[in-house]
């Protein structure tokens, strides 16, 4: 079948024959690793450090990066940021230029997290691992220059589905308060039900066949996705209640699966009465403003995401105690 993919996007769709290997991890890693993104050149110094923070209680300590703008004095907002990899990928590194991008053009420390991956960590893993990270940055707001006010979570598809469930999961258990979420077509309903879902099958790359492999590997096995006992933190499409959420700005993509569930999302959080942007991509596949950053619309994109960051970190925004 045929797809209406943006004309500048189309010469691309070679680069998305790697995500058809959902079935394959190990090959799809090896595949991954070798990924380059397309080069981005700072306008200003960042300076880099990874360290490793307390993991959950008896797992792993959890790896992250960390990013501040050299030219940048007194507290900043910080961004805890979740990479994208359906679940199984470490593409931690492959989304440098993204979190370096932010941290340079938005003016705020950048926490990535190199969390845990299924099949051999399946939920909640992850999520424990990037909420470790999230009460850590908080902890230590003071000794990372940054201003505990002004936190939020952001992250890409995978990422997105993160991202969303740490909001959910720090507004019910206390957690730190969030500034904002950005959901980048973040994967969200395992139920796999949407007229989107079912209409993109077959497009290259992400589409309902890897959406399938993907929900398995994180849920940790065939017969899960889909039925009644799916937490809403694995699956925050779920989640009955999005009242008290942090302000959103979410991205969908046209031709991208999961097109439907995040509309449905941003509906959802609409009428919950959460502060909510939405932006819908005609054109654009799933993982555009990474794989073909240079197109028209991934600019607008990835614009439109340090706009939006901007905006919910409260970024530039003079600090009393400097």
């Amino acid at each position: 079948m045929a797809f209406p993919f943006d004309p500048e996007l189309a010469p691309r769709m070679t680069r998305l024959a790697l995500a058809d290997a959902y079935a394959e991890v190990e090959r799809m890693r090896t595949e991954a690793a070798r990924m380059e993104a397309d080069p981005y050149t700072s306008p200003v110094p960042v300076g880099f450090r990874e360290v490793t923070v307390p993991g959950p209680r008896d797992a792993p300590d959890v790896r992250v990066h960390i990013y501040r703008p050299a030219d940048h004095d007194g507290k900043l907002p910080a961004l805890l940021y979740l990479h994208g990899g359906g679940f199984v990928i470490g593409l931690v590194d492959f989304f440098r230029n993204e979190t370096t991008r932010i941290a340079a053009e938005v003016g705020a420390v950048v926490v990535s997290v190199d969390y845990r991956l299924a099949p051999e960590h399946p939920y909640p893993a992850a999520l424990e691992d990037c909420y470790a990270a999230l009460r850590w940055l908080a902890e230590h707001a003071g000794e990372l220059g940054v201003d505990p006010d002004r936190i939020g979570v952001a992250g890409e598809s995978a990422g997105g589905n993160l991202a969303a469930a740490v909001a959910l999961y720090a507004r019910d258990h206390g957690g730190p308060a969030l500034s904002m979420q950005y959901l980048g077509v973040p994967i969200l309903d395992d139920r796999l039900a949407t007229p989107s879902m079912r209409a993109f099958a077959d497009t290259p790359g992400f589409n309902r066949r890897n959406a399938q492999r993907s929900w398995d590997h994180y849920l940790g096995g065939t017969g899960l996705r889909g039925g009644e006992g799916v937490s809403p933190y694995a699956a925050p499409a779920r989640a009955e209640d999005l009242a008290g959420l942090p302000p959103t700005y979410l991205a969908a993509a046209g031709l991208d699966p999961l097109r439907d569930e995040d509309l449905a999302y941003a509906q959802r959080l609409i009428t919950a009465g959460v502060p909510t942007e939405m932006h819908h991509f005609p054109g654009a596949f799933h993982g555009a403003a990474q794989l073909a950053p240079r197109a028209e619309v991934s600019r607008r994109m990835i614009a439109e995401q340090l706009d939006a960051l901007r905006r919910g970190l409260r970024a530039g925004e003079a600090d009393s105690a400097a």
